[in-house]
């Protein structure tokens, strides 16, 4: 299940990210992340803190819970 989380959580950053219409760099720039990290986040392959998930809303310009408001399909 976690790794199915995290994926779908990957997949729903970057929805958002390109709804946004930012690159990847774009945004790690805006939230004071590495680039990197966005990549490893949208992959599936970073658990976020909450801390960064913070910073990933306030770049995006929405509520940290739209964040969190997503499907996990459960395999």
């Amino acid at each position: 299940m976690d790794d199915h989380l995290l994926v779908a959580f990957g997949a729903h950053v970057k929805k958002l990210r390109l709804s946004n219409s930012l690159s990847q760099e774009q945004l790690a720039l805006k939230a004071d992340i590495d680039r990197t990290y966005i990549s490893g986040i949208e992959r599936g392959k970073r658990n976020v803190s909450i801390i960064n998930l913070f910073k990933i809303a306030h770049a995006l310009n929405i509520p940290a819970t739209k964040l969190l408001d997503f499907a996990v399909e459960d395999r």
